[in-house]
């Protein structure tokens, strides 16, 4: 199986490169795992709506650029439906099963994801209610990947 990870800005902490290159290496194990890190825009303090608005659409248009129509696209939003460990790990299987060999997880930038994003995505996904930025969501999105291929695997791991 490929994942894809198209996620909105670049990681510039040395800690949160080393978790992610922590989990690429053990992710190795179990898929093709691929990063495709773009480009931000900046938003100005005190940003109106409509502007906010343009870039999520600026924003939204380079993710959809990078989206493989056969993929299976599942983008991170907090409206999305919120499984537990377990749960992504049957979806994932699943979804293999089903014949889904390319999974893309889109995570968005500091506004969040345009509604065209949200419109492609096969399912959007959440890991809570909660709004978490960008790099740390990264980092829970390849643990809970790691974790889902160990619960398919039925190798142990941390409960």
């Amino acid at each position: 199986m490929k994942i894809t990870i198209v996620t909105v800005g670049k990681l510039k902490e040395a800690y949160w490169k080393g978790a992610i290159a922590e989990y690429e290496k053990r992710l190795g194990r179990y898929c093709k795992l691929e990063i495709l890190e773009l480009p931000d825009e900046k938003t100005p303090d005190g940003a109106s709506e409509a502007l906010e608005q343009q870039i999520k659409d600026r924003e939204g248009e380079r993710i959809l650029k990078a989206i493989k129509e056969e993929a299976y696209v599942l983008a991170l939003a907090i409206e999305g439906a919120m499984p537990d460990s377990v749960e992504l790990a049957q979806k994932l299987e699943r979804l293999a099963v089903d014949g889904k060999s390319h999974l893309i997880f889109v995570i968005g930038g500091s506004l969040g994801l345009s509604k065209r994003v949200l419109k492609r995505a096969d399912e959007l996904l959440s890991f809570s209610r909660m709004t978490f930025p960008h790099q740390l969501m990264r980092v829970i999105l390849l643990e809970q990947l790691y974790r889902s291929f160990r619960i398919q695997n039925h190798q142990p791991y941390h409960k």
